[in-house]
């Protein structure tokens, strides 16, 4: 995982200087000069900052919000990119209106030549590619962020004698020095949330920062390719038995953490609507085997594929599903899968009370509830869809509005369950695209079912019983120790209280300013006394009979008055 370090001034650590004011640029050139100002990043940054242009391009005036947010992203390179994805599954964190335009980003960047390529494969094999593989194209099929793949062929001797291997395979290889630059990123981003949570008090109730680790987590595991292999080698694991869907074959003695091989995998794109009936696919059943391997991934495995758009789903002959791109992938505890059929259910039943109880369990709550506020807004919530037919009822937007009803509490769901909800509104996107009348929450009931189920079977009761006796008896065999251990800081004064204020940063913020603009005017008064004192004892030297020390003097007060005055006027206080 990347080592976030806390960063201070950060003028004084060279090596994030200019990436910092390339972040700076960008951001006065998308019009966001407002939110540098309210985070104050020129206290620590002073450097070169003013230099900077902060007029932003004229012909963004035609753009919203939102969309030059989506263009800046873009424009800052690959972690700021993963950053707008990342949030675009974020509705308790972003605005609605900018949820879908950062879910437009686009992960593809131009392609690094053929020479980095080698020198990646010098470093890891100590060989050339041309020299490991029967055939080699120097030319990218794709390029990404993180890294391109390219077509290759294994020789004979890489496949064992008896194996019934693909020898078309395709090499992701990662971008060089990508690691450096998401090191510097994440280090930044780390700088700014700490600063949003300082300055911006309607953001400090949703922990910027845990956001920046939960991103840095996120992105240490896409940018390690043997975490991505171990991930296939498991999805396989799970549907070995299953012939409806296939999993990409994968050759770990070829791999290593930069370089990537897999089978390559000739297919249609789910996207490709129309090749996909020009060649006699049922599109219905592919819909419907597509849904219900995503929600057997989450629901019964509770491994899964966290992002499966059209693209990275291709359908095989005899209408067969192939999953690629396992770099990022959601985990679910059992409890996880739990909870959320227990909401899902009790929305399809209507019952108000257990949909309230059931949002309680998946959520965290950051400030103070109203829990019959909440139960008022869930009764709303379940008028709104509970006399609607089956085929009326569309996944991705009651899930959408649920989160916006958790949001208007303070209320968050856990980092894994955002990955699931995007997993099931983007597969429901891809089922409705093939088969418009597809019905995901008819398909879901099932495996809610079966969950519920699981619970009450005799060797799962009997292990949570045996469970639960084993962590009573850990309490009371730790308990002595535990309370021995809080005497004895009494006894030491070593016991401490941490208090924790909320609601003083604008107070904080304008007495120091009122503080910063008194000593200012001392000075200046201090500076005024002292030239008249120097005019009147005549020193010299002399300019038209005049002490040059002293009129040098009222020259520094006068522009440090207008200084001042030019501050009081731009903060609109006189």
């Amino acid at each position: 995982m990347f080592s976030i370090r806390q960063l201070g001034a950060v003028n004084r650590t060279y090596r994030h200087l200019n990436r910092y004011q390339r972040i700076l640029r960008v951001l006065f050139k998308y019009g966001f000069t407002d939110l540098v100002d309210r985070l104050h990043i020129d206290q620590y940054l002073e450097t070169g900052l003013k230099m900077i242009n902060r007029k932003p391009r004229e012909e963004l005036d035609r753009h919203s919000r939102p969309v030059r947010l989506r263009m800046a992203l873009e424009e800052l390179g690959p972690t700021f990119i993963k950053l707008g994805q990342l949030l675009s599954t974020r509705p308790d964190f972003i605005p609605p209106e900018y949820l879908d335009e950062l879910a437009k980003l686009q992960d593809s960047v131009p392609p690094f030549p053929y020479d980095e390529v080698q020198q990646i494969f010098q470093e890891e094999f100590g060989r050339d590619p041309a020299d490991m593989y029967e055939y080699f194209d120097s030319r990218p099929l794709a390029a990404a962020s993180i890294g391109q793949v390219h077509h290759a062929r294994l020789s004979h001797s890489q496949i064992r004698a008896g194996e019934q291997k693909p020898r078309d395979v395709v090499v992701k290889v990662q971008r060089p020095d990508i690691e450096k630059l998401i090191a510097v990123d994440l280090e930044i981003l780390a700088h700014i949330a700490r600063l949003m949570e300082e300055h911006l008090e309607e953001v400090q109730g949703h922990r910027p920062s845990a956001i920046v680790h939960e991103f840095a987590r996120s992105l240490s595991r896409e940018i390690d390719f043997t975490i991505e292999l171990s991930n296939i080698q498991r999805f396989a694991r799970q549907f070995e038995t299953n012939t409806e869907i296939h999993v990409p074959e994968v050759y770990p003695s070829l791999s290593t953490e930069r370089i990537l091989v897999l089978e390559r995998i000739e297919g249609i794109k789910a996207s490709d609507v129309d090749t996909l009936k020009s060649q006699g696919y049922d599109l219905p059943l592919v819909a419907e085997r597509g849904a219900n391997l995503v929600m057997e991934q989450i629901f019964v495995h509770g491994f899964f594929h966290s992002d499966p758009h059209p693209g990275n789903i291709f359908i095989l002959p005899e209408n067969v599903t192939c999953f690629i791109d396992f770099g990022q992938m959601g985990r679910l505890s059992l409890k996880d899968r739990e909870d959320f059929a227990d909401l899902v259910l009790s929305l399809v039943s209507g019952n108000e009370t257990k949909v309230a109880a059931a949002v309680l369990k998946v959520t965290i709550q950051q400030g103070e509830l109203d829990q019959d506020e909440l139960a008022l807004d869930v009764g709303d919530f379940m008028d709104r869809y509970l006399y609607l037919s089956l085929g009326e009822l569309k996944a991705g937007r009651i899930l959408h509005d649920l989160l916006e009803l958790v949001s208007r509490h303070k209320l968050s769901l856990k980092p894994n369950l955002y990955l699931m909800l995007k997993a099931l509104t983007t597969v429901e996107g891809v089922g409705l695209m093939l088969d418009p009348d597809l019905e995901l929450i008819d398909l879901a009931r099932p495996f809610m079912r079966k969950i519920k189920v699981g619970r009450v079977k005799p060797r799962r009761l009997a292990d949570e019983v045996g469970e639960t006796g084993n962590q009573y008896l850990s309490l009371f065999r730790d308990l002595p120790g535990e309370a021995r251990s809080i005497l004895e800081q009494l006894r030491r004064g070593k016991m401490k209280l941490k208090l924790e204020h909320r609601g003083l940063l604008p107070m904080e913020q304008s007495l120091d300013r009122v503080s910063n603009r008194v000593s200012f005017a001392i000075v200046l008064a201090a500076q005024l006394i002292g030239s008249a004192l120097i005019v009147l004892s005549d020193i010299p030297p002399h300019w038209h009979g005049i002490p040059v020390i002293g009129l040098v003097g009222f020259l520094v007060a006068g522009i440090m008055g207008f200084w001042l005055l030019i501050s009081i006027i731009r903060h609109g206080k006189m």
